[in-house]
């Protein structure tokens, strides 16, 4: 259905897709080609060969664009015709696979589309603005941006849907009971949702939450698919702490005694009648007291040899040692010697 509510378009069975407007007092029915848009080139065998192929052409699916300007048709031989809806003519026609187009898909900005064909491919195509005045047609060129296909089991697809941001595509296989999940960015596989216990056929994304559900062919149960969040209690309260297993608590004596609420006002109001001293400042203490802590500092300690050269200056404060330091004692002890040597010889002399 296009972005007016009151127009839609059919594609029918075995017969020409039709354009239906309903805005007026009676339903107005338009009906839209099949045929591709080819170049006239080669002789007139050649022209009349392609009218025979497109008398066989026949339209499978068709949606609109994000705008609701243009209809996207998918046929049967692997053609894409993209037909402008006020005048229900083929503007570009592409040629997508040889198989037949089962599904077309758009995201919700309408840039990029997925297709579902027959041949066991899902394609995923980035498409123009067809709106843009600017936009030559004549040199649209369309290119396949990532192939997504099961290569082992060579799987046959039922529904194809995009996420609501459009990153990711979601698949639903026949004769199996797993959704596929590919990245489109990266085109790789990134999950398969597991057993449901039945095959799937329709599968859709939450339009704005991680939710996919899909229709189980079997007994038309819906199963859904999420993402579980943890809990964070913490984020309940700021003291809240979380623990992995049980820790037995050990509680206050009088955490959780009732009291009447009589005692419990009078604690209140007794606690409203103190007063409040605003004035008084309180002394900060001094760095030289004792019961600060201090990181202790080794001072020009790196080429010690022995824990006798260094010396505490300080509370946690050590240095190296001065060269001469702590020889002073030695020095007078020398000074003595020395006099004590001289003496005697002076008395030496006077006696001869």
């Amino acid at each position: 259905m296009s972005v007016d509510s009151l127009l839609f378009v059919a594609s029918l069975f075995e017969d020409q897709p039709m354009l239906v407007d309903l805005s007026g007092t009676l339903p107005s029915k338009r009906q839209l080609p099949s045929a591709p848009k080819r170049p006239r080139l080669g002789g007139a065998g050649l022209i009349e060969k392609q009218a025979l192929q497109d008398a066989k052409q026949s339209t499978c699916v068709t949606i609109f664009t994000a705008l609701g300007d243009h209809v996207i048709a998918g046929t049967n031989k692997g053609w894409l015709n993209f037909i402008e809806v006020n005048s229900c003519e083929t503007l570009h026609s592409t040629r997508l696979c040889s198989g037949i187009i089962l599904l077309l898909r758009l995201t919700a900005s309408g840039r990029h589309m997925v297709a579902n064909a027959s041949d066991r491919v899902i394609r995923t195509i980035p498409i123009p603005d067809f709106s843009q005045p600017s936009l030559d047609i004549d040199n649209i060129s369309l290119e396949v941006e990532h192939r997504f296909q099961d290569v082992i089991n060579r799987l046959s697809w039922n529904h194809v849907a995009f996420s609501s941001t459009g990153d990711y595509v979601a698949a639903s296989a026949v004769m199996n009971h797993d959704i596929y999940v590919w990245e489109r960015g990266k085109g790789s596989l990134e999950m398969i949702l597991k057993d449901p216990g039945e095959e799937l056929g329709v599968v859709e994304w939450h339009p704005h939450r991680p939710f996919v559900a899909a229709c189980g062919l079997e007994t038309g149960r819906i199963h859904f698919w999420t993402i579980i969040t943890p809990q964070r209690w913490s984020a309940l309260a700021p003291d809240f702490a979380e623990v992995e297993e049980n820790v037995e608590y050990v509680e206050r004596e009088d955490e959780f005694d009732i009291h009447p609420i009589e005692e419990i006002h009078k604690r209140r109001l007794d606690l409203e009648d103190e007063a409040v001293d605003v004035l008084t400042v309180d002394p900060v203490k001094n760095e030289l007291e004792q019961d600060i802590f201090s990181i202790p500092v080794l001072f020009d300690t790196m080429d010690s040899e022995s824990e006798e050269e260094i010396v505490a200056v300080g509370p946690g404060t050590m240095r190296r040692k001065s060269p001469g330091e702590g020889r002073h004692w030695m020095n007078g002890v020398e000074a003595c010697n020395s006099t004590e040597e001289h003496i005697p010889s002076k008395a030496t002399q006077t006696k001869s």
